[in-house]
């Protein structure tokens, strides 16, 4: 390993845990107020950019099965750009809004016994997923990052390694993304 490719892992470890905490303490940091009105198109975005990254995650899948380097080169990078749109769009979003409830029907930020019930078992998959999705969006990031360094530094072994792991966990969490904003868009309050 090169001491540029040591470097850079460090970096990738530092962007990943800067990452991680700020995500995690959007969860304790108190909204700021107002909240601009702009704010609420956040999660259609995000919901969009996340199908984006999804059809553009398997475009680059038959690029490469083609043997077509750059365009899968290109789809690679516009998807790392949106989805780099996307976690500045989730951040500023969950800035201002702390989360949805699930199931919450009638908008108070509580789910009833009786909300509950109508949901019934839908609750249960969609915790399923959000919290696969959660925990494999932290895991895939690293494993994005690397498989770029390696990509763009032509270590093309090294990088098929990586990327066995690492696209079928980043293509999950962009479809369970957009499954996640399909449940949930329902119980927005705004």
């Amino acid at each position: 390993m090169a001491l540029n490719d040591k470097f850079f892992l460090r970096l990738i470890w530092g962007v990943t845990a800067f990452v991680l905490l700020v995500v995690i303490a959007l969860k304790v940091v108190p909204p700021p107020q107002p909240v601009p009105s702009f704010i609420y198109l956040f999660p259609h975005i995000i919901g969009g950019i996340n199908a984006a990254c999804s059809i553009l995650l398997i475009l680059s899948l038959i690029f490469i099965k083609k043997k077509n380097i750059q365009a899968h080169k290109v789809t690679n990078v516009i998807t790392f750009v949106l989805s780099s749109i996307f976690l500045v769009f989730y951040i500023i979003f969950h800035l201002y809004e702390k989360d949805t409830k699930f199931g919450d029907i009638d908008h108070n930020g509580i789910v009833s016994a009786t909300e509950a019930a109508t949901v019934g078992v839908t609750r249960y998959i969609y915790w399923f997923i959000l919290l696969t999705h959660i925990v494999l969006a932290v895991v895939v990031l690293p494993l994005i990052l690397i498989s770029f360094l390696r990509g763009f530094s032509m270590q093309i072994e090294r990088h098929r390694k990586i990327v066995r792991w690492a696209y079928p966990v980043w293509l999950y969490v962009a479809v369970t993304g957009v499954i996640v904003y399909l449940m949930i868009s329902p119980y927005y309050n705004f």
